[in-house]
């Protein structure tokens, strides 16, 4: 059902949350724009004026590993200087109140865990752009490792311990997803008696199949979106407003 107006449709949603016990947000791009974090794969986002460079020629290609890390140095001032919306607060804080449990993000900008989520409760499916990885051996890099070796001559670092190479800890395409967090996610969606998918446009897979897996289970989903999504059809409430006009009610005092 899609709620007729913004006002009602927080009383509904409030409504659903007070009866739930179990709640599992799934939040996607949009519950960040609002700190300035641009979109990635809407018109007009970064990937339609910069083509994502896939795992494969990450891997092949020294000039597409260099690439990379300019790309995520670029965007550096805008990923150090966002701060949690009102929507990333009041998942926050209704996690401080024992109503959710863990949050599921396509997310890569750590503002869950900056509202309060402790990291282990943020199941990253795409992993996180605020730390690096090597791909051989998994040990973790601070950016600022990786920008003092890279800045001098724009050369991609190594391992310093199996010399594989340094990648953000993200997802790139044709990159597996991360097994864990995937077993967590389906385990959570299923074991949820309200699901609210927030600010995603539920195109990408498999990660869209986690709120129809909800809704199977027996969860009432939510979908809080300004645009309208394939899986509004079957949700039992779907509000298409401003995220933080949304949920800015349910942040704690």
């Amino acid at each position: 059902m899609i709620a007729s107006d913004l006002r009602h449709g927080v009383e509904q949603l409030g409504e659903m949350i007070a009866a739930a016990k179990l709640i599992v947000p799934f939040t996607g791009a949009g519950i960040s724009t609002e700190s300035g974090i641009p979109d990635f794969r809407s018109p007009g986002g970064l990937w339609t004026r910069n083509r994502p460079i896939d795992f494969e020629e990450f891997l092949a290609s020294q000039d597409a590993r260099e690439e990379s890390w300019r790309r995520r140095f670029a965007m550096e001032a805008t990923f150090a200087q966002a701060k949690p919306t009102r929507g990333h607060r009041a998942l926050a804080s209704l996690y401080r109140a024992g109503k959710i449990p863990a949050v599921i993000t396509q997310n890569i900008d750590n503002l869950h865990q900056a509202s309060g989520f402790a990291a282990e409760d943020v199941i990253e499916l795409h992993g996180n752009t605020t730390y690096a990885r090597c791909i051989g051996c998994g040990q973790r890099y601070e950016l600022s490792w990786v920008k003092q070796r890279f800045e001098p001559d724009g050369a991609a670092p190594d391992c310093t311990i199996c010399n594989e190479p340094v990648k953000t800890a993200t997802v790139s395409f044709g990159q597996a997803m991360p097994e864990a967090e995937m077993h967590r996610a389906i385990e959570l969606a299923q074991r949820s008696d309200l699901f609210v998918a927030i600010g995603s446009s539920l195109v990408v897979w498999p990660a869209a199949g986690f709120p129809l897996m909800a809704k199977e289970a027996g969860a009432k989903l939510v979908i809080i979106n300004r645009e309208p999504t394939d899986q509004d059809d079957v949700a039992d409430l779907v509000l298409r407003y401003d995220i933080g006009e949304t949920l800015g009610p349910f942040v704690a005092n």
